[in-house]
């Protein structure tokens, strides 16, 4: 309790705001069945609690004093789920195409690569880039407003213009932080190899 109260990162588990961050997790399965069967209404009415999940753990931690280092790995993580499940979703209905799923996946894996490569040379994880939380947040918004179209086809017209917009652009993006981090992920193993050995 120490910990959280001047402020540290704690290792508890069981806090309110990674119970509502296990619910988030809980709720991607339902997400993508009711995308699958084509019930976008639903869908997006989950995404809505997601969300709202999401905002509220957040405030919750930093409220209650709670920051765990659970939370701040089952936080990203959902975000990154649900981002996927939507990209599945959608492309097993043919309603976006695959290469936009091998890109937003490829990247991951990528990073997945980085982490690896980092670790064989005594590093953790990078921190999270400013770029890489602004192309999370374009590919989280602008999937929910190509299915918003789908689930009010009254605003087709204009919701997918602007997701599709907002979704290419975010994958750019997305790359782009995962470019940094490649450069970062070198230098590192650069200051590793120079370093002198005790």
């Amino acid at each position: 309790m120490t910990g959280e109260r001047d402020g540290r990162v704690s290792r508890r588990v069981w806090t309110i705001p990674n119970v509502l961050s296990m619910l988030r997790l809980a709720l991607v399965p339902v997400f993508l069945v009711l995308l699958v069967l084509g019930e976008y209404v639903g869908a997006l009415v989950v995404l809505v609690v997601a969300s709202l999940s999401d905002l509220a753990d957040g405030y919750l931690a930093r409220r209650l004093n709670q920051v765990t280092r659970l939370g701040q790995l089952l936080d990203p993580a959902a975000d990154r789920l649900y981002i996927f499940a939507a990209l599945l979703g959608l492309a097993a209905g043919g309603l976006v195409p695959w290469w936009i799923v091998v890109v937003i996946v490829a990247r991951d894996v990528f990073l997945l690569i980085l982490g690896v490569v980092l670790a064989s040379h005594g590093y953790g994880p990078l921190p999270v880039h400013q770029l890489g939380k602004v192309a999370t947040f374009a590919l989280f918004f602008g999937l929910p407003v190509i299915m918003l179209g789908l689930a009010f086809p009254s605003v087709q017209p204009i919701s997918e213009p602007v997701g599709w917009a907002i979704t290419l652009w975010g994958a750019f993006l997305y790359w782009w932080a995962g470019i940094i981090y490649a450069i970062e992920t070198a230098r590192a193993v650069r200051a590793a190899r120079v370093a002198p050995r005790p």
